[in-house]
C-alpha cells in the first residue's frame, strides 16, 4: 500500500512542477480599467465667460491582476485628482489636439504619482481618453 502512495506522489510532483512553470512562463494580461461613471464638470471658470462643460470617458491601462486590484482600490483618490485637474483647465487647453495630449500626459503623470504614493510603484502604464467632449 505504501508503495502505491509513494508512486502516486512521485508521479504527481512533475505534474505540479509543469503547472507551476506554466504560470511563471505566462505573460501578464493587459487590462483596461474604465473609470465609471464618466467625468462631467465645469472648466475654465474665470467669471467673465459662459459656463463651459466637459465630459471625459477615461480608461487606465495596467498589466496583471494585482495591478488591476491596486487601481480599483485607489479609484476614489484617482477620480478626485482627475476632477481637480479637469476643473483647472482653460478654454485653450481643451480646444486643440496638442493641448488635449498635454492634458492626457498630465493626467497620466498625476495618476502614476498617486499610485506611487499609495503602493510604492506607478502601476498605471497609460491613460486614455475614450471620449472627451467639451461645450
Amino acid at each position: 500500500m505504501k508503495a502505491w502512495i509513494m508512486l502516486l506522489l512521485a508521479l504527481s510532483l512533475p505534474v505540479a512542477a509543469v503547472a507551476e512553470e506554466a504560470k511563471e512562463g505566462e505573460t501578464p494580461k493587459v487590462n483596461y480599467i474604465t473609470l465609471s461613471p464618466p467625468f462631467v464638470g465645469n472648466y475654465g471658470l474665470d467669471g467673465t465667460s459662459k459656463l463651459k462643460v466637459y465630459k471625459a470617458d477615461v480608461a487606465l491601462r495596467v498589466t496583471g491582476e494585482e495591478s488591476t486590484k491596486l487601481v480599483k482600490a485607489n479609484e476614489p483618490l484617482i477620480r478626485n485628482q482627475l476632477v481637480a485637474l479637469f476643473a483647472q483647465q482653460t478654454t485653450e487647453a481643451m480646444n486643440n489636439v496638442e493641448a488635449k495630449e498635454k492634458l492626457r500626459q498630465e493626467a497620466l503623470k498625476q495618476t502614476q504619482q498617486i499610485m506611487s504614493d499609495e503602493t510604492g510603484k506607478p502601476v498605471v502604464e497609460d491613460l486614455l481618453f475614450n471620449n472627451l467632449i467639451i461645450q
